[in-house]
């Protein structure tokens, strides 16, 4: 037995180390700074901070291009009194040409928040933590994108890299799979075929999803060199001891050395007041009415009946005045006494117990009236206000049995309806939820003493900003369905659709053939997977007639096609394969059927 694990298990850390291996051997490398210089390369500020920054985009890169744009006369920074967090935006060129995608990003960030042109510099914020998330990611791809193109950066992990590492994943599960098989062989378990192809399988799905998740870019020859020049840029920049301390408007002045000195991190105070991340959600910024202007905003936590249901509320108040009655009933002999004036009624009314309860009793009835009477008024005038949406955010969670997961039930919904500058945030529940976005104009019907929301109605024309960049398709590697490919086979839509939450999608090509589409929180929900002739045929005798018996068959696709908890396959005629697997989302085994009859389909079509 100890050979046997010994066999299996040897390949598997030989794997790692060779990964490990390779993770030291492609670490970026700048080098050395070259001569202090005040002359600017050509590349951009946005590109520049990569090649400064170990080939890693920061905010360095996003701030740079704000100030690039201002340096080049498309947008102007005005700054009316000393502290420069009081700056406004104002675009002068509103349909500027030449731009490079994350600079046209940057600027329809800018134009989609100004009103009248004008936008004030700290409104620049996301309202929505999944929008910010996107948009970084985005313009974080277009940055790099751009380095690549000039040739100065390079995946860390090319493709050749990739497929060489999946490969010696395959290596790596047939041995454990060998272990896997022998072990249950010997314990007499029902399946040991299945079990090894299932030990296999998973661990080439794990070796691949590492071997292919981002690490990143690294050095090229020619970036090695541009570094050097932009770090002795670097070096004349720090210098100027009042460079550091120069506000955003001070661009005006010196031109394109304030972006560079942003991108090369010289920028004290002009990178301190420029944020482009999640905001403030006490005090957003709010462009209700045709002014920009704060507003203060209150999130109530603490009384129960904020957020409530009618039936929940009306349930405890029947509860509350049932134990006040019982209470007071038990007390009833008390003040009987203390009415007629016993001498008992002096021991009664030196019992701290009956004081107690009477108190108690008396002060659950006045509850239970009070709820009653405040949840019928709710009920009979609800209250109507048309705002912008500023803010969205969980409020309550709840744990569901069926995964064993928090999920909401209850968000805190801010909005502005342009009467005053505080307001306080509704629970939406959320059925609700979708319906509306931070920066939408929004009217909401609502019950104003318990806070909740009942309806929903988004003005026709109001597009949030935060919602143009947490719905704008991400930038993927994306090829033509085909055999022998993953991507293409299933949309982010349907996807979507079937968890139950937004995804992304990210396709690894070449021999893993493997499409992973991940949650708002980056985790992986699904992966689709296309397995060659020759390993097809290997999985499809591995799995064994009698695991196929148990699993659930699924009719008219491929020459057969079964789901096996949550995960589903499906063998075509020549041996090919298409796997399914859900992480996390029992909720949704029961569309897995669906979505492997749909990604077969476009295989058979794709080979017509």
């Amino acid at each position: 037995m100890l050979a046997d694990i010994v066999l299996g298990l040897l390949p598997l850390a030989g794997w790692f180390a060779a990964y490990g291996g390779l993770l030291l051997a492609t670490r970026p490398r700048a080098g050395r700074a070259g001569p202090a210089t005040p002359d600017l390369g050509e590349e951009p500020p946005a590109v520049a901070s990569v090649l400064v920054n170990d080939w890693e985009v920061t905010v360095d890169a996003v701030e740079s291009t704000l100030l690039d744009l201002a340096a080049r006369r498309i947008i102007e920074f005005r700054q009316p009194a000393d502290d420069p967090r009081q700056t406004t935006i104002h675009i002068v060129n509103e349909r500027p040409t030449g731009l490079t995608p994350y600079e046209q990003r940057v600027f329809d960030r800018v134009a989609r928040l100004a009103v009248e042109g004008v936008v004030p510099l700290t409104a620049l914020t996301f309202r929505d933590q999944a929008a910010a998330k996107a948009w970084w990611k985005r313009i974080r791809a277009e940055i790099i994108a751009d380095a690549r193109a000039r040739g100065l950066s390079q995946r860390r992990f090319g493709p050749t890299l990739v497929t060489a590492l999946a490969v010696a994943a395959v290596v790596v599960a047939v041995p454990l799979a060998l272990m896997v098989y022998r072990l249950s062989v010997r314990s007499e378990q029902e399946d040991p075929a299945g079990a090894a192809f299932t030990a296999a399988f998973a661990c080439f799905i794990l070796l691949t999803l590492i071997a292919a998740r981002p690490m990143g870019d690294r050095d090229t020859p020619a970036g090695r060199e541009a570094a050097a020049r932009w770090l002795g840029v670097r070096e004349w920049l720090r210098g100027h001891e009042a460079f550091a301390d120069l506000p955003p408007a001070a661009v005006a002045v010196w031109d394109r050395y304030l972006p560079y000195g942003a991108a090369l991190g010289t920028t004290r105070t002009a990178s301190a007041v420029i944020d482009i991340g999640l905001g403030d959600r006490r005090r957003p910024w709010s462009s209700y009415g045709g002014v920009w202007r704060r507003v203060r905003v209150r999130y109530p936590r603490f009384w129960p009946r904020y957020g409530q249901g009618a039936p929940t509320l009306l349930f405890r108040a029947a509860l509350a005045l049932g134990v006040g009655f019982v209470l007071l009933r038990r007390s009833r002999s008390f003040v009987g006494d203390v009415a007629s004036g016993l001498p008992d009624a002096v021991d009664r009314v030196t019992d701290p117990v009956g004081q107690a309860g009477l108190v108690l009793g008396l002060a659950l009835i006045a509850y239970g009236a009070y709820v009653i009477i405040r949840t019928v008024i709710d009920l009979a005038a609800p209250v109507k206000i048309t705002g912008q949406v500023l803010w969205l955010e969980v409020w309550r969670t709840k744990r569901r049995q069926s995964d064993n997961k928090n999920r909401p039930v209850l968000y805190y919904l801010a909005v502005d309806d342009g009467t005053r500058d505080r307001t306080t945030a509704w629970a939406l529940p959320v059925h609700l939820y979708g319906r509306s976005y931070p920066g939408d104009t929004v009217t909401i019907t609502a019950r104003r003493w318990s806070r909740r929301v009942t309806t929903v109605t988004r003005a026709e024309g109001s597009e949030s900003p935060d919602r143009v960049a947490a719905t704008e398709p991400a930038p993927t590697e994306t090829a033509a369905a085909s055999p022998g490919t993953a991507t293409g086979l299933l949309t982010v839509e349907e996807v979507s659709a079937v968890v139950g939450v937004p995804v992304t999608v990210t396709a690894i090509p070449g021999l893993a053939a493997l499409t992973v589409f991940a949650g708002p929180d980056g985790k992986p929900v699904l992966t689709l997977q296309v397995i060659s002739r020759m390993m097809g045929r290997v999985a499809g005798f591995l799995t064994g007639a009698g695991r196929k018996e148990r699993a659930q068959p699924v009719p008219n696709v491929g020459t057969e096609a079964w789901v096996d908890g949550d995960r589903a396959f499906a063998r075509l005629a020549d041996g090919t394969m298409v796997a399914l697997a859900l992480m996390n989302r029992s909720d949704a085994r029961g569309r897995l059927p669906e979505l492997l009859a749909t990604a077969v389909s476009r295989i058979d079509r794709a080979r017509v």
